[in-house]
């Protein structure tokens, strides 16, 4: 728990006795407004914003923290877990990149892979990766089933052998986590976020007609604005727009793609017209194709998603910021009390335009008793200001603060 709390005071900019005594409220039950407004000296005065914010961090932190003890678990109670990968795994940051690593070792329904690593063909796919100059067709002979195994599965022909690499390969290539993590980021940089109309819809229909914009659209997906991305997601929604990302250039007829050059670079190999060279080319198409491109464009479409609903968030909490901020009562300026009894009258003046102009706070009630401090230093900010209106809140010692203001 101190791990989350150093990680969460520095994010926010505060000191870790303030996360902590924050930590402690929220998990008793107070709530971000409450403690915002009521327990000020046991935070050290962190505002709404920033309890908001840990509040937050907090959650997603601990169910981090959580996915974490349960992967490295597993994994152990399988018998895999290395100190490279016990390393790898405490050190990821975020639950997408642990769930990259736990992928190879999570619990699944039988793969294409997994029914041919137990047909006993993994060591041919080992041999054809380490050595393309060997002849598939003829080292696949030596795995050549005489009859279907008890499952069912069918390894009775070279053929049927060499899918069974295909399979084995492109599964452990999909599963390794810096390849996908690396054709993410690519993608988030270079990939194009694509929409038009789905089929068989009217485009003069009056609510099909809405979405005109986005009938033949594309943009980078890392450069959509939050209101563009929303609107086409609408669309798809409503099954209006067909979305989808593409790569940046797409490939010609029977050439592979950019992404497909991506996984071979990162798996150190190229086609140099070798015997088993064209079987790897077929394995790394199968990589990108079948294994990769559906779950990444799934989880990019997600992070647009959340982005684009951040800043949506964001502009409709300014755009109330200031209608709650503007003129209170027209042209006039306003001098506020926040009535209080311990912590004292919180005082703001605002000008004709809603303007914040000065703060102050005064103790004219217990403990303190600074009556006539507290009207002094009221008579000055409406001198200075010329406050023509006082706005009193209701509650805790309003009576008295209306007293106060009127002497």
């Amino acid at each position: 728990m101190q791990k989350i709390i150093a990680q969460i005071a520095q994010e926010i900019g505060v000191r870790t006795q303030q996360v902590e005594a924050a930590v402690t409220l929220l998990d008793g039950g107070a709530t971000v407004p409450f403690i915002a407004r009521y327990r000020k000296e046991v935070t050290g005065g962190l505002d709404d914003i920033q309890l908001r914010e840990l509040e937050v961090r907090l959650a997603y932190l601990r169910e981090l923290e959580e996915r974490r003890a349960a992967i490295l678990k597993s994994i152990e109670e399988q018998g895999k877990l290395t100190p490279q990968l016990q390393a790898a795994i405490a050190a990821a940051p975020t639950k997408q990149e642990l769930e990259d690593l736990y992928l190879p070792y999570k619990p699944k329904r039988r793969t294409k892979g997994q029914i041919a690593r137990e047909a006993g063909i993994e060591p041919l796919a080992d041999k054809l990766f380490a050595d393309p100059t060997l002849d598939p067709t003829v080292e696949a002979q030596a795995y050549v089933l005489k009859d279907k195994t008890e499952a069912g599965d069918d390894f009775t022909t070279a053929a049927a052998v060499l899918d069974g690499v295909r399979d084995i390969l492109s599964e452990r290539w999909a599963e390794d986590a810096a390849l996908v993590q690396s054709l993410r980021e690519w993608l988030w940089q270079e990939g194009l976020f694509q929409s038009k109309l789905a089929s068989g819809k009217d485009e003069n229909n009056v609510d099909v007609a809405k979405f005109r914009d986005y009938f033949d659209y594309d943009e980078p997906i890392g450069r959509v604005p939050s209101h563009r991305a929303l609107a086409v997601f609408r669309g798809r929604t409503l099954e209006i727009l067909d979305a989808k990302l593409v790569l940046p250039v797409e490939p010609e007829p029977g050439k592979p793609s950019i992404a497909e050059g991506k996984i071979a670079l990162h798996l150190g190999w190229s086609h140099k017209g070798r015997p088993a060279d064209d079987l790897l080319r077929k394995c790394v198409a199968w990589t990108w194709r079948v294994k990769l491109s559906l779950s990444t464009e799934r989880d990019l479409f997600t992070r647009l998603r959340e982005e684009a609903e951040k800043v949506a968030i964001k502009v409709f909490a300014d755009n109330l910021r200031d209608l709650l901020l503007a003129a209170p009562a027209g042209p006039r300026v306003v001098m506020g009390l926040d009535p209080g009894i311990r912590t004292g009258v919180k005082v703001a003046v605002v000008d004709a335009t809603g303007k914040l102009v000065d703060t102050a706070t005064v103790y004219p009630h217990e403990p303190k008793r600074d009556w006539e401090g507290s009207l002094h230093t009221l008579a000055r900010l409406v001198e200075k200001h010329g406050v023509n209106l006082i706005a009193i809140g209701n509650g805790t010692a309003s009576r008295e603060t209306d007293k106060l203001a009127a002497d």
